[in-house]
């Protein structure tokens, strides 16, 4: 879905008529999340997760820390739920026989680099993926999920602005309140420029990591040129602003909602555009996943990664979660 502009405001009379609603929506959460006892997989699980419907750097931060995982000799493991995809029983993700449609575009990007399950029920993934020789599960997105015992609960947060207007879904993009949520997290990571201080009011218990959205080196090569950008992601604004940060000239921009399905009607206007304008068509990575393989080849593609200030800080509290520390 695609973020209402109201969710921004902490002023609206939208808010305020669907706040209600949230209540029972984020007392609903919670009460899932936090029922005693939950399943434990035999692997530890690490749980990325967050506060907020999308945005925040959840799956970015997921993957780095399975990359970390991997330097540290652990076989790591990604469970997600798949989110857009049609596969209902727990799978592992084959890029060469998957689609976006079949296991979402997450599922995708992760199982380029590490072996990847969708699953409704995590712990049955947890079990095929010890099965199968993993050492341990990264869960993306899976703060909320109540159907697993986390051994270590990492929760992601954007800078620029941790909660929206500060109101559940369907009045603001808040999932459940910050402080339950922070509440089972060991730590909590701030992605970007923390203009909010948001560190200064997190609970001590946590520990605070701080990391950045870096783009690959290849986007350097956008350096001073035009591009007409398109991105159906969380929040496509972030996307921009990274195009504009690595020195792009964007002569249009295109957002779209979350894990939009892009089709022909969508994407050749767009080529059209780019052409007559002698601009490169660009998107984010998991925007390509969702492009037809020949519309894929026509547009250049932005990968970001995590990058931790304090990897060291980093690896001591995986270090704390892996067989043997």
């Amino acid at each position: 879905m695609r973020a209402p502009e109201f969710w921004q405001d902490s002023e609206s009379v939208l808010a305020s008529v669907l706040e209600p609603a949230g209540r029972i929506v984020g007392a609903v959460t919670t009460w899932r999340a936090t029922r005693p006892n939950p399943p434990r997989a035999p692997i530890p699980v690490i749980s990325v997760g967050g506060v907020t419907v999308g945005g925040a750097g959840k799956t970015p931060v997921a993957a780095e820390i399975a990359r970390q995982l991997a330097g540290m000799g652990q076989k790591p493991a990604v469970l997600l739920r798949g989110y857009g995809g049609r596969v209902t029983s727990a799978t592992r993700v084959d890029p060469a026989r998957h689609t976006v449609d079949d296991v979402g575009d997450e599922a995708l990007i992760h199982a380029a680099v590490h072996p990847t399950w969708v699953a409704r029920r995590r712990i049955v993934a947890a079990c095929l993926a010890a099965a199968d020789g993993c050492t341990i599960a990264v869960l993306d997105d899976g703060h909320q999920h109540p159907g697993l015992h986390k051994d270590l609960s990492i929760v992601v947060l954007d800078g620029r602005n941790p909660f929206g207007n500060q109101r559940l879904v369907p009045a603001g993009p808040l999932r459940e309140y910050p402080d339950d949520a922070i509440k089972r997290a060991q730590a909590v990571v701030i992605v970007g420029e923390d203009k909010t201080n948001v560190a200064a009011r997190l609970p001590g218990h946590v520990v605070v990591l701080r990391a950045d959205l870096v783009p690959d080196p290849a986007a350097t090569a956008l350096r001073g040129r035009r591009v007409v950008a398109f991105a159906g992601i969380g929040d496509p604004k972030k996307f921009f602003a990274t195009l504009n940060d690595l020195g792009a000239q964007i002569a249009a921009r295109y957002g779209f909602e979350d894990h939009h399905a892009f089709g022909p009607s969508d994407i050749q206007p767009i080529l059209d555009q780019a052409f007559a304008m002698q601009a490169i068509p660009v998107t984010t990575e998991k925007d390509a996943v969702r492009l037809a393989p020949d519309q894929r080849q026509q547009v250049d593609v932005v990968k970001v990664a995590a990058v931790f200030r304090d990897p060291g800080t980093v690896e001591a509290l995986l270090r704390g979660a892996v067989p043997g520390g």
